[in-house]
């Protein structure tokens, strides 16, 4: 009976060594993971959704900052709710795992596929001082070589040749900004990705060519794209 009692009892001292040390190398490899250090957020050239919220970014940025030099009775609103739109857009950047502020200028990604149109180009850098003039310059320019033969387009003229297409980030319903349209000029633009088309109406002043709100960027997107490369931009009425 003793040796009976003895085995028993050095089978239950092994039994506990080996569920402390299970438990001991459950809490090591938890220790371990907690320690892990976190991926490092994206920067725009890396993600095609992280460049296109740094536009984003940039271009309401760069709206402030006309705004601020050209300041007008509507200034001080129009920049509370850009303001408001640019912590909406860094809610976005860190949701999807980029660089947090990091911004760029639509005119500057789009400056490389466009070497032709100076003028436009100088237009989209120069800022909101003269808006004017772009709009007279470009559809001039671009409306004999783009469209010669009209077809089913024949009413419209492409504008913003070589620009890209990014989001505003503000609500409503579907519209656009522009810094070389005024208000009530309606454009259509097309994402050659994936042949979606939307036309809508600029309602407000950017800092590009054509920025839409969330709501008409959700017609054209392609899924987790903030960004469109290959649009086509149609100045219908």
């Amino acid at each position: 009976m003793s040796r009976r009692r003895t085995l028993g009892t050095k089978k239950k001292i092994a039994l506990l060594v080996s569920a402390a040390t299970v438990a001991g190398g459950g809490a090591f490899v938890m220790a371990s993971t907690s320690n892990a250090t976190p991926p490092a957020p994206k920067s725009a050239a890396e993600s095609t959704a992280c460049l296109g919220l740094a536009t984003a970014l940039g271009n309401n940025q760069k709206f402030i900052a006309d705004q601020q030099a050209n300041p007008d009775a509507q200034s001080e609103a129009r920049i509370a709710n850009r303001q408001a739109v640019i912590e909406e857009i860094k809610r976005k950047q860190e949701a999807s795992g980029c660089a947090v502020g990091e911004s760029a200028q639509d005119s500057q990604a789009a400056q490389p596929s466009q070497p032709a149109q100076g003028g436009q180009q100088g237009g989209q850098q120069g800022g909101g001082a003269q808006p004017s003039q772009p709009a007279q310059s470009a559809p001039a320019q671009s409306a004999p070589a783009e469209n010669p033969g009209g077809g089913a387009e024949a009413s419209g003229q492409q504008v913003c040749n070589g620009s890209t297409v990014t989001l505003s980030g503000e609500d409503g319903a579907p519209a656009a900004s522009s810094n070389q349209f005024p208000a009530g000029t309606k454009l259509k633009v097309t994402n050659l990705d994936n042949n979606k088309s939307t036309t809508v109406e600029v309602t407000s002043v950017s800092g590009s060519c054509v920025l839409l709100n969330n709501a008409a960027f959700e017609q054209v997107r392609e899924p987790g794209k903030f960004l469109i490369r290959r649009a086509v931009i149609e100045k219908v009425g």
